[in-house]
């Protein structure tokens, strides 16, 4: 097994990478964080620039790169495979490199329904331990076998000793459809994290910030407005929440209760199925379609989004292109994960 040695330009700092996982592993196995979401090179979050050396994919194409990256040496980080040698041009993320990822073991301590295809799960940790992590941050759930899958935190850091889940049900998901149809109260699951570089950055001066959803990608959004209210933050914040069919908005009540107590948070659903039988509450079409609606300068913004690669894909080229710098424009992609070995897992929600 060969081992190759991987410098970041402009710092100090390398690490080294087996020749059997990917660049983003060989970092994080180290304590290196670098930027990352979805795991299943769909994202885009991850890229960063070879200036010495070469990388292959022989896992899992590199879809997030466009055409023209790999010839100016961009590379996805999730799935690029060193070659030789490496000099990286990439950022680190300084504030989740103290947080330590735990594997703990949780028992479910509520389950219910928060509409026909999404499950709540509430998960308690052991009394003695606690999970450290930034709002917006996720965990895997370890099944046997070394698969895994993983879903963003809904809840507040500050609610100390359990964490809050949001399940979408997904034909042929082998978890999710034991979730839904098996799983009692009190079941013990086995989880890592934290996970991911999704967070709120406090930057000053301080932005306005649009937060943007689609389906189950609110949770995180959920856990990060929380968390600013809890700290007193009062920014500007304009949350963009879309779904196929208005009963896919599951948390709305919550989001009104939001609006209503504080003055500096805005809210605009958006559902991309009309139906003719009930009349339409938000902007008929896609999030990101709306967003834009509202916003056709983004240049004075910060940008978060979560939800699947498509919505992410689209929206950041568009946000891009009405002026929204590319270092203020955070995301969280997912989508379902079939059963592929653990180091190729696409992050499933």
């Amino acid at each position: 097994m060969a081992t190759f040695t991987v410098k970041i330009a402009g710092s100090e700092r390398s690490f080294s990478v087996r020749d059997d996982e990917t660049l983003l592993e060989g970092a994080l196995r180290q304590g290196v964080m670098l930027p990352y979401s979805c795991k299943n090179g769909t994202c885009g979050s991850c890229k960063g620039t070879v200036l010495s050396g070469s990388v292959n994919y022989p896992h899992h194409p590199a879809q997030a790169l466009e055409p023209g990256d790999a010839e100016v040496g961009l590379a996805l980080l999730c799935q690029a495979v060193p070659c030789s040698d490496l000099v990286l041009e990439v950022r680190e993320i300084e504030a989740v490199r103290d947080i330590p990822v735990l594997k703990l073991p949780a028992r479910v301590a509520e389950k219910s329904l928060l509409a026909d295809n999404v499950v709540k799960l509430v998960l308690k940790l052991p009394r003695a331990q606690r999970l450290q992590f930034l709002a917006g941050q996720y965990i895997d759930i370890l099944l046997p076998e070394g698969k895994r899958r993983a879903f963003s935190i809904a809840s507040s850091p500050a609610r100390e000793g359990e964490i809050e889940l949001h399940v979408r049900h997904v034909e042929g998901g082998g978890f999710t459809g034991w979730v839904f149809h098996e799983m009692e109260p009190r079941a013990i699951l086995r989880l890592e994290g934290p996970l991911g570089t999704f967070f709120v950055r406090h930057d000053e001066p301080k932005r306005p910030m649009i937060m943007m959803g689609g389906g189950t990608g609110f949770a995180p959004l959920k856990s990060m407005i929380e968390d600013l209210l809890a700290h007193g933050d009062t920014r500007p914040l304009h949350l963009f929440w879309g779904a196929r069919t208005q009963e896919e908005l599951y948390q709305e009540d919550l989001i009104e209760q939001w609006v209503a107590e504080h003055d500096h948070i805005t809210y605009t659903s958006a559902v991309s199925d009309q139906c003719d039988e009930r009349p339409q509450k938000g902007f008929a079409g896609f999030v990101h379609e709306a967003v834009l609606h509202a916003y056709d300068d983004l240049t004075t913004h910060d940008v978060y989004m979560s939800g699947p690669p498509a919505m992410i894909d689209a929206a950041r080229h568009a946000f891009v292109e009405h002026g929204c710098r590319e270092d203020r424009l955070f995301y969280d992609s997912f989508e379902f994960g079939s059963d592929v070995p653990v180091s190729i897992l696409a992050k499933p929600h």
